[in-house]
């Protein structure tokens, strides 16, 4: 596991919840272990969340917008107190393109953090953040 993920909750946006989720994704990983399908680890992570005290919500819309044009959108697997996306993978090893993927949710909606969590043989996370200053202007959206 990546140690260097961890730092004390106060140095991160929304470091408390994230912190919170990590703690529950272990939780998850030490009772069911490993070898299920994402849909599997996905319900169990919406129970356990939930449990926690956390806000939760799955398949939550994100519109994408380019040049303050809405072009698509998708669906985060799992929105957690309206404010960090979770994107969950059962693989053996995490490749680039699923950090890429989180990150460019981060980018094109107005969500600036996210946890990439892999229920493989060997656990892992990684915590990905993008300041909406450095985003493009986009339209707001009621919701976020």
């Amino acid at each position: 596991m990546d140690t260097t993920a961890f730092a004390p909750h106060d140095d991160f946006k929304h470091g408390e919840v994230t912190e919170k989720i990590i703690g529950v994704f272990f939780d998850v990983y030490n009772e069911l272990g490993f070898g299920f399908l994402e849909s599997v680890y996905h319900k169990a992570m919406l129970i356990a969340l939930a449990e926690s005290g956390l806000k939760v919500e799955t398949q939550v819309h994100l519109p994408v917008f380019f040049r303050g044009h809405l072009v698509g959108d998708f669906f985060a697997d799992i929105f957690v107190e309206r404010a960090v996306i979770l994107e969950l993978k059962s693989a053996s090893e995490l490749v680039s393109a699923n950090e890429s993927q989180l990150l460019n949710y981060l980018k094109a909606s107005s969500v600036e953090v996210g946890l990439l969590l892999n229920f493989g043989p060997k656990l892992k996370f990684k915590r990905l953040a993008f300041d909406n200053d450095r985003k493009r202007s986009r339209p707001k959206i009621e919701s976020f």
